[in-house]
């Protein structure tokens, strides 16, 4: 039998893709595409607590994407007091296999993976489901999806006002500096929740908190703004749904079990189910249901994390490695 090798790209191959914007968007719209369609199977996340002294978990996805031809399975550390190592909150490695066979095809470096596909989600989700003319962020948190957030959505929106806000004052300085650099733009610093969110078209919750604690205030919304919390734990008010015209989720399957995520509090209590559930973001990219409808809409876009958009996004890095000759291939029998 023939050596199996499979391709291997680390963090520096990763960087030197140099994948622009729109590559990031176009990637993950494409695995949206493919669960409207039906082509995709999706595993709910699984979660492994090795310790609760370690104050960190590992999140395990699982998924298909037909017109890819792959399946994978990444598998990200979570680990909130990483900073003081000097580490990332989240590093993580995406295994890439044939669906039909089961051979490995490639396993990258999926850190920035999960930074851009987060960010490039919830720019997608904004980009149906926030008004057309919405300038105004307030973004709370400054992990490294934050910036992939802002960055995506100030590529579709052209914000004009961009307001940031994290717990550690160190650690929002320098997330606004690093965005006012690549943006061309200035970045206003908040000391508080309230100043960053009341106002804006726009509210990402991106915070890093140890348990639930209700810090965004839903009286803080603004009338057809949207809002969309996706942190670990939750920071909202379980009325924060009672105002909402529609609430999108990315997966059903995995928004209404397991024990994280912003709104499981208003799953636990039926607030959120499927029938107040307006939509699935890929029904909405498909056409197959409404996004945004009338300007003076509120809108919840709630996502936790496709394992689709991490295959997906992936298999553009795969093909552009090849094309610029980067990546090991290792040999695996």
């Amino acid at each position: 039998m023939e050596p199996v090798r499979f391709t291997f790209l680390n963090g520096s191959d990763i960087e030197q893709l140099e994948l622009s914007d729109a590559e990031v968007l176009d990637a993950v719209e494409h695995g949206l595409r493919a669960q409207g369609r039906g082509e995709t199977v999706i595993e709910p996340r699984v979660h492994l607590m090795p310790d609760p002294a370690f104050n960190g978990h590992f999140n395990v996805l699982r998924g298909y994407v037909a017109p890819l031809g792959l399946a994978g399975v990444k598998i990200v550390g979570d680990y909130v007091d990483n900073y003081k190592a000097g580490l990332p909150s989240e590093m993580a490695l995406l295994n890439l296999f044939d669906p039909r066979t089961g051979m490995p095809v490639a396993i990258l470096d999926a850190t920035a993976i999960t930074e851009m596909r987060t960010g490039a989600v919830t720019a997608l989700g904004a980009r149906h489901l926030a008004r057309p003319d919405a300038k105004v962020l307030g973004h709370i948190g400054a992990r490294a999806t934050s910036y992939w957030n802002v960055r995506l959505l100030d590529r579709i929106f052209n914000l004009t006002e961009i307001r940031v806000h994290s717990r550690r004052p160190e650690s929002r300085k320098a997330f606004a500096e690093r965005l006012e650099r690549d943006l061309g733009k200035p970045v206003i610093v908040t000391e508080d929740w309230r100043s960053c969110v009341e106002g804006a078209d726009i509210v990402v919750e991106a915070s890093r908190l140890e348990r639930p604690e209700p810090l965004l205030r839903t009286e803080w919304i603004t009338p057809g703004a949207l809002v969309v919390p996706y942190g670990t734990m939750s920071a909202v008010e379980l009325s924060l749904t009672d105002v909402m015209d529609k609430i999108v989720v990315d997966d059903w399957g995995q928004c209404r079990s397991g024990p994280f995520g912003a709104l499981r509090a208003h799953v636990e209590s039926g607030r959120l189910s499927e029938a107040t559930l307006h939509a699935e973001l890929c029904e909405i990219v498909v056409g197959d249901k409404p996004g945004r409808e009338r300007a003076d809409e509120t809108t919840l876009f709630w996502h936790r994390g496709l394992s689709l958009s991490d295959i997906a996004l992936g298999a553009a890095m795969l093909a552009k490695a090849e094309e610029r000759g980067l990546g090991q291939k290792l040999r695996f029998s």
